[in-house]
């Protein structure tokens, strides 16, 4: 991984406040994905009653953040498997996921492809900064 900026410095300060604690550096892990620095952003907007009227798909929409390798396509599993990992559970967890998948797709946040039984087979994260620029210009 890349270190930027003075990683010296912070590993100095690491040392200096933490020197018994086993910080996360992402170095020799598996399970990194690239994420926007707005990500942050991007859920309050999601989240924001105006775009979502009380529902919450943000845990759906970094559970599919997390999962793209590259091109920005992800290659579905099971819905249970997407369902629980967004943190939901259940019968009703898969309609809840379903719902904020829908929701989702229907803001241009997330393209879907059906195959056969499969609603969610494919999925394509839309570039966030069209999305909110689309959603700004229809008001």
């Amino acid at each position: 991984m890349q270190k930027t900026g003075n990683p010296r410095k912070r590993e100095l300060l690491r040392k200096e406040f933490w020197p018994d604690e086993d910080a996360w550096t992402g170095e020799n892990e598996v399970g990194w994905f690239r994420a926007p620095r707005t990500l942050p952003l991007i859920q309050c907007l999601i989240n924001s009653k105006e775009l979502s009227s009380g529902a919450n798909p943000t845990s759906v929409y970094l559970e599919l953040l997390s999962r793209q390798i590259d091109g920005g396509v992800i290659e579905m599993a099971s819905e249970g498997e997407h369902a629980y990992a967004a943190g939901y559970d259940g019968a009703r967890g898969i309609r809840t996921w379903k719902a904020h998948m829908k929701l989702l797709e229907d803001l241009g946040f997330i393209k879907s492809k059906q195959i056969g039984i499969h609603r969610y087979k494919y999925v394509l994260l839309v570039h966030p900064t069209k999305v909110i620029y689309e959603l700004r210009k229809a008001g």
